[in-house]
């Protein structure tokens, strides 16, 4: 039995083998029995031991140096140098009986980590931040979900890497860095704004409506060059930028590609040129790539193409199953459809918009029309009123809807307020037709605007008025297109 008792902390002196001890190597102790067995260390505030041999019951709580055999970490924990011994980027965090994962070092350069009690080591070498565009670990989450790095337009991160993912608070969409730009996922946001552009008498207006809210029109700014006859379907948008090409410049059929950005009020500057001059042609476009098909002189058959992004001319991209001009076009994200023509057709083609190459039977419309114009809510497609052609003689109110998805017959929406070849705009939910041109007398009084709801078939409503009459189809474009949202 032991002779002294000491408690936990106190002061404690081996001196000269005290007496109370048998002599078994100086200056030794023994725990638990009376042969004294073992050296003590001198440490500051409590007792440490070498090779301790204890008999008995005994246990210690958590020492400087020592890690708990069972220690966990609570969910959101931050890792940091300043922690102690609860945890630490530079030593041990234990994960299970026996099994640790040592991080010797985290972010540019080389990471090292060990498993197990006799370590293992994986080099994973990596020249990236492990923080999006910044230099060190921002947050760590494991939960059931993924969080990916979210800001504004403004701070996204700086050096991305091709893949990386990014949730847009401007647009309210997903991004993805493909290499060259930022691209979204599923772009639909938008503020809902259309545009037109262009018209009778080479006028270099562009208006603009906020599509949601009935109201007349209002002026955005004006092209480079005015133009008309032709901008028919010559205009087309991303989410953030719009072109509007080719028209009636005087003297002749123009090649001339202006573009100005959505976002801000302002005039149009140079973008390119189209591959040739033409006039009434068509247009459509995904969140990335704009088509122009068809026009005149010709007619034509072409189609070229530009990415909307980059400036720069039109390429090839296929052919039309027919050559025709005053012909319109309208898309989801995956396909363009083209339609229409003066030659009194009622034809309708397709294109896969990603991928080049020809045109391909979609089916037919109701009836034959030209001068008209469509809009798009991603699924279903509408066109609207036009000219029934020579052999009728007669503009009209009604209008066409199809199903992108599935090639067939236009199937009968309802009628415009207005017969009269018009332009058209829209967001993923309404669209909007401006009249054009009703008849030979008086040419320049039509600026009725009227709107549909593009999901359910139904007679359009009256909405407002344009900024100013004006005959000849003008180019209609929008920030929030049922094109959208493809790539």
């Amino acid at each position: 039995m032991a002779s002294i008792r000491r408690g936990y902390s106190d002061d404690f002196t081996l001196n000269n083998n005290p007496s109370g001890f048998r002599k078994a190597a100086s200056s030794s102790v023994g725990i638990g029995t009376s042969v004294g067995q073992e050296a003590l260390d001198v440490v500051d505030g409590s007792v440490k031991g070498q090779d301790l041999k204890v008999t008995g019951v005994s246990s210690f709580t958590a020492y400087e140096g020592f890690l708990r055999a069972n220690h966990q970490i609570a969910e959101n924990t931050t890792l940091s140098f300043d922690q102690g011994p609860v945890s630490s980027l530079s030593g041990e965090i234990i994960v299970g009986t026996g099994v640790t994962v040592t991080i010797a070092s985290v972010g540019l350069g080389t990471t090292v980590v060990g498993v197990g009690t006799l370590t293992t080591v994986n080099d994973v070498t990596t020249t990236d931040f492990t923080r999006a565009g910044g230099s060190e670990i921002e947050c760590l989450k494991v939960f059931n979900t993924f969080t990916p790095p979210s800001g504004g337009t403004n701070e996204r991160p700086y050096a991305p890497k091709p893949g990386e993912l990014y949730y847009n608070y401007d647009f309210k969409t997903i991004e993805f860095f493909d290499g060259n730009g930022w691209r979204q996922v599923d772009n639909r946001a938008g503020a809902g704004r259309g545009y037109f552009a262009g018209g009778a008498e080479q006028v270099k207006r562009i208006g603009t409506v906020l599509i949601q809210t009935l109201g007349s029109a209002t002026t955005f700014g004006e092209l480079e060059n005015g133009r008309q006859n032709g901008s028919t379907g010559g205009a087309l948008s991303s989410s953030t930028r719009a072109l509007v090409s080719g028209g009636y410049i005087a003297p002749a059929a123009s090649t001339d590609i202006d573009y100005f950005t959505l976002t801000s009020t302002g005039n149009a500057v140079d973008f390119g040129n189209l591959r040739v001059a033409v006039r009434n042609h068509a247009s459509c476009a995904s969140s990335t790539r704009g088509l122009f098909g068809g026009g005149e002189p010709g007619p034509t058959a072409e189609i070229t193409y530009v990415e909307i992004a980059t400036k720069g001319d039109s390429l090839n991209f296929g052919d039309l199953t027919l050559a025709r001009h005053q012909v319109t076009a309208t898309s989801s994200p995956t396909r363009g459809v083209f339609l229409a023509a003066s030659q009194n057709f009622k034809i309708m083609d397709y294109v896969t918009i990603a991928s080049k190459g020809d045109a391909l039977d979609f089916g037919d419309l109701s009836r034959e029309r030209d001068n008209s114009s469509g809009v798009s809510n991603g699924v279903r497609g509408v066109i609207g009123s036009g000219y029934a052609g020579p052999g009728a003689g007669v503009r009209v109110k009604t209008m066409d809807y199809i199903t992108f998805a599935s090639q067939g017959n236009a199937i009968d929406f309802g009628e415009r307020t207005q017969a009269a070849d018009c332009a058209a705009t829209c967001d993923s939910t309404r669209g909007i037709f401006k009249s054009d041109y009703a008849g030979p007398s008086p040419l320049n009084s039509n600026n009725l605007m009227d709107y549909i709801t593009i999901a359910s078939a139904g007679d359009a409503v009256d909405w407002g008025d344009f900024v100013d009459s004006g005959s000849q189809t003008m180019g209609n474009m929008s920030d929030s297109h049922g094109g959208l949202g493809g790539f």
